[in-house]
């Protein structure tokens, strides 16, 4: 468990001007190792990040018994037998908790899985459910979630499966990014409300195929025949919903950042900040530098629908809460069930400075007040501090509450934003 030490958010003192170079994406690495393990040949992942999230999924793999090794900037993956018995600690990473438990059904053997506390309240039911439609024996004692045990035969017979994956898009991937290696593949259809977060589904796709295997993606129905996925090279770009926290600088300071080697194209929903910038009052521009944003000296406020680009929620919201004007964050009802209910969590650490946020039906409702200092709870949320950063960039006094839990994601965040404000 983290340090629950605190944190001073610095102040900014003036505007900032700062090129920031981000580790790699959660989201890709996480998904480069799945496809790693099920390989037909070794796999290098290039420049990975090396977080909580990801060390757990590599280190889940090793107990599965697919050796993944250092190789200076890069993890070296050798696809092997997968066996049981296994203890998988899926800590709270929702990409471990759902991409691997139809990678266990896979092995042979029993693979047990449980979490950090909060993780048993995120959804899993779903998958659980699916995977029992395809065949596979799951021991959660009636909870729908963590802990269970996966009864692993070696083999999966696939076919079709109805899910309701309104929760999160992740159960969909799950049961996606092993189907090449199902002895029928699957078809998958989802029933329910949106899926949320397309972009995550568009980059579970992509990798897939360019992993060698065949993806058929219609409206809630993807197909994914039986085959071989190849090894190789496995680049993972920069994290771009990591840069949320550092865009926002040049917004509430009118200054500059830019972000560097970001992708000219990609399926990563923090690309959703080229649109949403200019609504927030700020500039960008993209050349071969990286993507830029200056701030414009004011933030407006925004009606927007973030459902497909959830993770940018939190630090968007602190933004709200200085703006100029009230906003309307809509589409993200399925946030309650993220690391920690982020729409209590927002409107409670918003108010407690001073603020006016409520929750939505599916968002929530920001109007800005003058704010104060105070102490800034996180709830073992990434997140969460990113969002306190942010808000103490205006607001001087703010205490970010266990600031270790940043390391879910991104271990060297106050390192890049101190280094960030100092021009670095």
């Amino acid at each position: 468990m983290e340090s629950a030490a605190s944190w001073s958010a610095p102040t900014a003192e003036g505007p900032v001007d700062a090129t920031v170079a981000l580790p790699g994406s959660k989201s890709m690495t996480n998904r480069a190792l799945i496809l790693a393990a099920l390989a037909t040949g070794p796999t290098v992942i290039k420049r990975p990040l090396r977080s909580r999230d990801t060390l757990l999924m590599a280190e889940a793999l090793r107990t599965l018994g697919t050796p993944v090794s250092e190789g200076g900037e890069d993890w070296h993956v050798l696809p092997g037998d997968l066996h049981g018995p296994a203890r998988v600690d899926v800590g709270l990473a929702g990409t471990v908790m759902r991409f691997l438990p139809p990678v266990a059904a896979l092995a042979d053997g029993e693979v047990s899985f449980d979490g950090d506390p909060r993780a048993r309240e995120r959804p899993m039911r779903p998958l659980l459910t699916a995977l029992r439609a395809l065949g596979v024996e799951i021991d959660d004692g009636g909870r729908g979630g963590l802990p269970f045990t996966v009864r692993a035969r070696g083999a999966v017979t696939g076919g079709m499966v109805t899910i309701d994956a309104s929760g999160s898009s992740q159960l969909l991937s799950g049961l996606l990014l092993a189907a090449p290696r199902f002895d029928k593949g699957i078809e998958v259809r989802h029933e329910g409300s949106k899926v949320p977060s397309a972009p995550h589904i568009a980059m579970t796709v992509g990798m897939l195929r360019a992993a060698g295997a065949t993806v058929e993606a219609g409206d809630n129905t993807w197909r994914v025949a039986p085959g071989r996925i190849k090894g190789g090279e496995s680049p993972i770009e920069p994290d771009l919903s990591n840069a949320a926290p550092f865009v926002a600088a040049a917004l509430v300071t009118g200054g500059r950042v830019t972000v560097r080697d970001w992708p000219a194209e990609t399926t990563q929903p923090g690309d959703g900040l080229r649109e949403l910038v200019p609504a927030l009052g700020g500039t960008v521009s993209y050349d071969h530098n990286g993507f830029t944003v200056q701030g414009g000296g004011v933030i407006h406020g925004i009606d927007v629908d973030l459902g497909d680009v959830n993770e940018l929620t939190c630090v968007i919201a602190a933004l709200a809460a200085i703006a100029d004007g009230p906003s309307r964050l809509t589409g993200i009802a399925h946030m309650r069930g993220h690391e920690t209910d982020r729409l209590a969590a927002l409107v409670a650490e918003i108010n407690a400075l001073g603020g006016d946020a409520r929750e939505l039906e599916d968002g929530l409702e920001i109007r800005p007040r003058p704010l104060r200092g105070g102490v800034f709870h996180t709830y073992h949320d990434h997140r969460m501090v990113m969002a306190g950063a942010t808000l103490g960039l205006a607001v001087p006094g703010i205490e970010v509450e266990n600031v270790a839990t940043v390391g879910k994601t991104m271990p060297e965040f106050t390192e890049l934003w101190t280094g960030m404000l100092a021009g670095a």
